[in-house]
């Protein structure tokens, strides 16, 4: 691990810790055996902003070969997610006008779930994810991949190639890099002259208004908003024209960038960027309140939780995610108040929660085990789940969802 002085952006030297969460488990790194939790590594998490260019990040680094090279997150295994990469792929798809003739490239393509969108209607494609056991299931559904890491060397091969994009794809990829100069200056090389970068990020904005702390674990890096954005892409002779505000994951933004003066800027742009500095995104005021309000939601959760357990009541979760990793540990809610995790991956059943030990089974074990309660840990698709546990609902289970406010349903 190594810490940051610099920004990861701008490179400036005026990085303010707003938030510390502890020392945490590498989130996607799931033990496989019970009490192999004891031996995991942990690390600082420390949540940092730019008095430069208002970036926020965190200051701990992990090396990217341990986090991603064998990775356990598909994608496909999320109905929501399918349904936003399908409607994501026919808007591009239209509003592009692409076909037979154009190429349409995803950094970060995961299990090939979004490009098959691409793929099913002849539009050609090309998937570059670092992770070569899911790389190694996209191939199986003839989505084309590179296993490597993206950045300028990448994207100089694939050019070098002919393999210009007309398109080209990064949504939930950029949190995660650790050389975003190198990694937006690699877009400027693969991206055509008239091409289109779309770019999907969650946005800070809503991680300060919802207290979304648990977005935070060491493979997000960075955390965006507009007023950030603006200045890395025209760093690097590339230009925002848009912006989209989406619900996904708590509040998200796309974000569509092109080469410098190749389209025209739209309103959206400068309206997020001034919503940013109204709100105190860029002076820093929005994450004074932020550690105060997450410890707040601390002390409700573990009340809560506590006080069922006291009265006899059992309580399980749902979602072995990332973020779940993150409230876990910082709430200190182990095996002594959560009996089990359930999840639909079945790349991570049979498996236990990072750090806290909490063993993770099929969907289905809610029903045959019918706990009184279970903890929603990815709060971002409640509606999804809500919907697949109805017969564990109609049996008297009930959901706590603890973001973006405490509620039981």
């Amino acid at each position: 691990m190594e810490s940051i002085t610099c920004c990861r952006s701008c490179g400036a030297q005026r990085l303010d810790a707003v938030l510390f969460l502890g020392d945490q488990p590498l989130a996607n790194s799931l033990p496989d055996a019970a009490g192999s939790q004891r031996k995991e590594p942990r690390y600082p998490l420390t949540l940092a902003l730019c008095g430069e260019c208002s970036l926020a990040q965190i200051l701990e680094t992990i090396p990217p070969e341990e986090l991603f090279s064998d990775y356990l997150y598909f994608s496909s295994f999320s109905d929501t997610m399918l349904a936003h990469a399908r409607e994501s792929a026919e808007e591009l798809i239209a509003s592009q006008n692409l076909g037979t003739g154009n190429l349409v490239v995803e950094i970060a393509s995961n299990d090939g779930y979004q490009l098959k969108f691409f793929k099913n209607a002849g539009v050609p494609v090309l998937g570059v994810e670092p992770a070569a056991n899911i790389a190694a299931v996209a191939e199986e559904k003839g989505i084309p991949t590179r296993v490597e890491f993206f950045g300028t060397e990448c994207a100089t091969r694939l050019a070098s190639e002919g393999r210009v994009a007309d398109v080209l794809l990064a949504f939930n990829v950029m949190a995660h890099v650790p050389d975003l100069n190198g990694f937006v200056n690699g877009i400027q090389t693969l991206l055509g002259p008239d091409g289109v970068a779309v770019i999907e990020v969650p946005d800070v904005f809503h991680l300060l208004q919802g207290r979304e702390f648990d977005t935070i674990y060491h493979e997000h890096l960075c955390y965006f908003s507009v007023s950030a954005l603006r200045p890395l892409f025209a760093r690097h002779d590339l230009q925002i024209f848009r912006v989209d505000e989406l619900p996904i994951h708590g509040g998200s933004l796309r974000v569509y960038v092109a080469h410098k003066g190749a389209r025209k800027v739209e309103p959206s742009v400068d309206r997020l960027d001034e919503r940013d500095r109204e709100h105190g995104l860029l002076d820093g005021s929005a994450y004074r309140e932020l550690t105060r309000r997450v410890e707040k939601l601390r002390e409700e959760v573990i009340g809560l939780v506590d006080s069922l357990r006291a009265d006899g009541k059992r309580v399980a979760a749902y979602g072995a995610a990332a973020k779940g990793s993150t409230l876990l540990n910082y709430f200190g809610l182990g095996a002594d108040r959560v009996d089990f995790v359930v999840d639909r991956s079945p790349h991570k059943q049979d498996r236990f929660m990072p750090g806290v030990g909490i063993p993770i089974h099929k969907p289905s074990r809610l029903r045959e085990s019918q706990p009184d309660y279970c903890l929603l840990l990815t709060w971002n698709f409640a509606d999804e789940i809500l919907e697949q546990q109805d017969e564990y609902r109609r049996a008297g289970g009930k959901f706590i969802i603890p973001l973006p406010e405490l509620r039981v349903v």
